[in-house]
């Protein structure tokens, strides 16, 4: 036995042997039991000198190199001691038998916690007790254990495969310093091999971990539903990866490209992981990001925001049809017919073969049409919304590029949020237009979402719900509301009614699918000039919340419905949304609507009442929603109001245009001097309290203010808009409980005084305006049933829209005819100033009749005023006289003479 271990010590290599050396001289190391140093490994003698001088290095190839390959046949059997089974009992295991066998195993390792590649527990003994655990180990227990997991696991399988501590720290980086780059860009790190890896293992594991507060795995829920509908996009919160993963929260808007490449190969994995077929159905993965905090304006987008991720927001005023783009293609060589390829097509380059690397050639090279791959492509064109664009600039669009399944995810009208990549356009043609050294920009579309219903009442927070629902318990609210519209403007009540039954709206109905109701109000404002209807406009222009303003004079049929033309570049025909498409669930304010041509004017017909608008031009039949409330003002023919003609006498507006409109608004300029100086000290108030430099001049306002309508306490501005926006979205009553006999009495008679005198035609259109704006009235209440009182509300504005529009001659006769119906929530104080003040307008018609002059102080005796107070149902007038409304019109009361009295 000494001979063969002689010889076993002579094959081994010196570096075994030097080995050796640094284990035993290894410090903390706990040695299996060994003979003394002296003797050698395994018991043999001392080392010859010659051997110990010459350790660096032995002559392997010599004239005594046989001697290592001959045969030792005491060393080539195994030791019996050990062994309990003879090999004779073992038989050969069928293929069957030991896939078995290796299942078996496998199961009982995921049982253990014991992942397929060699963990350290496999790798290293506990004890430690034999001489290659000991080699093997290169590292203290003490040190491995103040690792992290994740880190021991990387080590360990680096180790099974065979690289060193060298190698492995280049190729994997640790989670502590992914975010230290080294002086490279974000770019440049995220695609070195390393980082992208680390990236992909993050973003994998925060797909698979992360959980809502409920404790519900958030994406195991989304990819289920994904695949459900056979989809290929995959949504990311970008506040919830930022909550988890702030580094790869913070690598993602500065290297969108790289970044989204890796988060699509982690997606996919995930997803073929959970559904291993998947792939059969979507061959990629796409991970679109939403929420990113930031939303940029698209005049606002600068050399900054290049290739960087955005959002931003606008309305799409035009699309191009769904095309077909290069992904990945291939080519066929003439000459020997060689397939080329895949070669992967970019955005910005078109990528060619240079030469067939079979033959040699350099060409010609014809596509593989079967082997190509393709995607659908289509380019939108975003504009910014109208409200958003500063008075006298032409609004910013910009070009975006949908790709996969993002596209016709929008349409020619829609108001969308966008997040994309911010890139610049290498488009020859476009180029060569702009001059060379200047580039387009295009955004390449990553998520895309309609601001439809919603999203507007997503922007409410919790504190603004819980006031807006306080707000609603006030018993005068809807009284409320109508005296914070405008408030700027002095009077106008019946105009503010109006226009704020018409911000809410009533409630669209679509029965069978069959046929559109719409629920929007219209407005026409219509009287002299002066009178506020420009200012009407451009207050409702603020507080909606979408809303395009146009002109009649500067808007043309096609600037107001949609048009066709030409793309410059693709020169294909594209749709072109106009003013009506632009301001779909929203408000369009038309001014000077008298000025239009009557061609324009008839164009907006089918907008006003089906809503939608239809195109048959360039070899293009559509149709486009335009769901808006139309507002629009108008002076009269010669342009004043003469109260002795009809309306339509009045008006140069045809029939069919006026039936449209639900409520018609007639202001006159009436000279009445208690109310001019009460107007005039209002505006002149106004303008002291607002001037720039005026810090002090509140108190005066103040008192001015009060007469404006009513004493109730107004709503601050911000509040109401966001109370409609809340009641348009939240809130949709129904008419159950309506009183369908009042109505269908109101219409009769209505008929009938239409035709008797001639005014504006009464029709069925009327009963769905009086429905619809019970339907607002209910909304302004957050109600969910429409109650009588929003019955009587909407009879009484469209009476009074009704006999405002008739002659004077008969229009007191109609006043009384409909008294009961005009009276619904009209103060006493109101209907009493009322009937004064015409006993007063007939007492000054008198003297000037009668001496040619007019008095200072008008008498009327209390007895006149008492008489029409009893037809109205009204007998205590001591109320009327403390009034402050009495004292504002300078009104006094003389209980000794029994007299009423009025200083002009």
């Amino acid at each position: 036995m000494a001979d063969s271990s002689e010889s076993y010590h002579m094959a081994t290599s010196p570096s075994r042997a030097s080995r050796r050396g640094d284990m035993t001289s290894s410090p903390g190391r706990d040695l299996p039991p060994f003979e003394d140093e002296s003797e050698g490994l395994l018991g043999e003698g001392p080392l010859p000198e010659e051997e110990e001088e010459d350790m660096d290095g032995e002559e392997l190839i010599g004239d005594g190199m046989e001697r290592d390959y001959r045969a030792i046949p005491a060393l080539d059997q195994y030791e019996a001691e050990g062994l309990d089974l003879d090999d004779e009992d073992l038989s050969e295991l069928s293929p069957g038998a030991r896939a078995a066998a290796e299942e078996a195993m496998r199961r009982r390792d995921r049982e253990q916690g014991i992942s397929g590649r060699l963990r350290r527990g496999l790798l290293y003994g506990e004890e430690m007790n034999s001489v290659f655990v000991f080699w093997c180990c290169s590292d203290s227990e003490d040190e491995d254990d103040e690792r992290p997991a994740a880190r021991r696991r990387r080590l360990a399988e680096r180790a099974a495969e065979g690289i060193t501590d060298g190698e492995e720290e280049e190729m994997i980086e640790s989670i502590e310093n992914l975010e230290d780059m080294k002086g490279h860009t974000v770019r440049e790190w995220v695609s070195m091999v390393a980082p992208r890896l680390e990236i992909y293992n993050r973003f994998k594991n925060f797909l698979r971990t992360h959980v809502d507060e409920n404790g519900h795995n958030v994406f195991k829920e989304k990819i289920s539903d994904m695949c459900k509908e056979n989809k290929e996009s995959l949504v990311v919160n970008y506040e919830d990866l930022a909550a988890r993963e702030h580094v790869l929260a913070y690598f993602l808007p500065e290297a969108p490209t790289e970044m989204l490449k890796i988060f699509d190969e982690a997606a996919k994995e995930v997803v073929l992981a959970m559904y291993p077929k998947y792939d059969r159905i979507a061959h990629e993965i796409h991970v679109r990001i939403c929420n990113l905090p930031l939303v940029e304006e698209i005049r606002s987008l600068r050399q900054l925001h290049l290739n960087q991720l955005i959002r931003t927001s606008g309305v799409v005023s035009s699309c191009t049809g769904v095309l077909p783009q290069l992904s990945m293609v291939k080519y066929n060589c003439n000459k020997c017919n060689f397939v080329l390829g895949p070669f992967f097509q970019s955005q910005n380059q078109e990528v060619k073969p240079g030469s067939c690397p079979e033959c040699q050639s350099l060409g010609p090279f014809e596509i593989n049409m079967e082997e190509t791959v393709y995607q659908n492509y289509q380019r939108i064109t975003i504009q910014e919304s109208p409200g958003k664009v500063a008075a006298g600039r032409l609004p910013r669009s910009k070009d975006a590029i949908l790709l996969a399944d993002l596209v016709d995810g929008c349409k020619p009208g829609d108001e969308i949020e966008l997040t994309g990549i911010y890139h610049n356009n290498y488009d020859g043609s476009l180029n060569m237009a702009n001059g060379f050294p200047v580039f387009a920009t295009v955004i390449l579309a990553n998520h895309i979402t309609r601001r439809d219903e919603g999203v507007a009442v997503a922007e409410l927070t919790d504190e603004d719900v819980k006031a807006i629902v306080a707000l609603s318990k006030d018993e005068r609210i809807g009284e409320r509301i109508f005296a914070s519209m405008a408030p700027s403007i002095y009077g106008y009540e019946d105009i503010k009614r109006a226009l704020a039954l018409s911000l809410f709206g009533g409630e669209p109905k679509n029965p069978g699918g069959k046929h559109k109701v719409r629920g929007d109000i219209n407005v026409l404002l219509c009287g002299d000039p002066g009178t506020a209807k420009s200012q009407f406009l451009k207050y409702v222009e603020k507080v909606a919340s979408r809303a395009v303003f146009t002109t009649g004079q500067g808007a043309s049929a096609v600037g107001l419905t949609a048009y066709v033309q030409r793309h410059p570049v693709s020169r294909e025909w594209t749709l072109e949304a106009g003013a009506l498409v632009l301001a779909d669930r929203g408000v369009c304010l038309i001014d000077e609507f008298d000025k239009m041509n009557d061609a324009d004017r008839t164009s907006i017909h089918e907008a006003m009442e089906q809503q939608s608008i239809s195109i048959s031009k360039a070899g293009i039949v559509t149709s486009l929603q335009a769901r808006c409330t139309v507002i629009a003002a108008s002076n009269p023919i010669g342009g004043r109001y003469d109260p002795s003609l009809t309306f339509a006498e009045n008006v140069d507006l045809t029939e069919p245009i006026v039936s449209r409109f639900d409520v018609l608004c007639v202001v006159r300029d009436t000279v009445d001097p208690v109310q001019d100086e009460m107007l005039a000290r209002f505006v002149v108030g106004s303008h002291i309290k607002h001037h720039p430099s005026n810090k002090e001049g509140g108190a005066s306002l103040e008192e001015v203010v009060l007469p404006n309508s009513t004493d109730v306490p107004t709503i601050p501005q911000e509040l109401l808009r966001k109370y409609i926006i809340y009641a348009k979205e939240r809130i949709h009553p129904k008419l159950n409980q309506m009183d369908q006999d009042k109505v269908a009495r109101i219409y009769s008679d209505l008929r009938k005084e239409s035709m008797a005198t001639g005014s504006i035609p009464i029709t069925v259109r009327h009963i769905e305006s009086m429905i619809r704006m019970a339907e607002a009235h209910a909304k302004m209440h957050l109600r969910d049933y429409v109650l009588e009182d929003d019955v009587n509300m909407a009879i009484r504005v469209m009476l009074e829209s009704f006999i405002d529009t008739q002659k004077f001659s008969v229009m007191r006769s109609m006043r009384k005819t409909f008294a009961r119906y005009l009276a619904f929530r009209r103060d006493n104080n109101e209907l009493l100033l009322f009937i004064l003040k015409q006993l007063v307008a007939e007492q000054v018609s008198y003297q000037r009749n009668r001496y040619g002059v007019q008095n200072d102080t008008i008498e009327i005796p209390e007895k006149d005023l008492q008489d029409k107070a009893r037809q109205i149902s009204i007998h205590n007038l001591s109320a009327f006289y403390d009034s402050e409304l009495f004292r504002s019109n300078k009104f006094s009361h003389d209980g000794k003479k029994k007299l009423i009295l009025q200083q002009f």
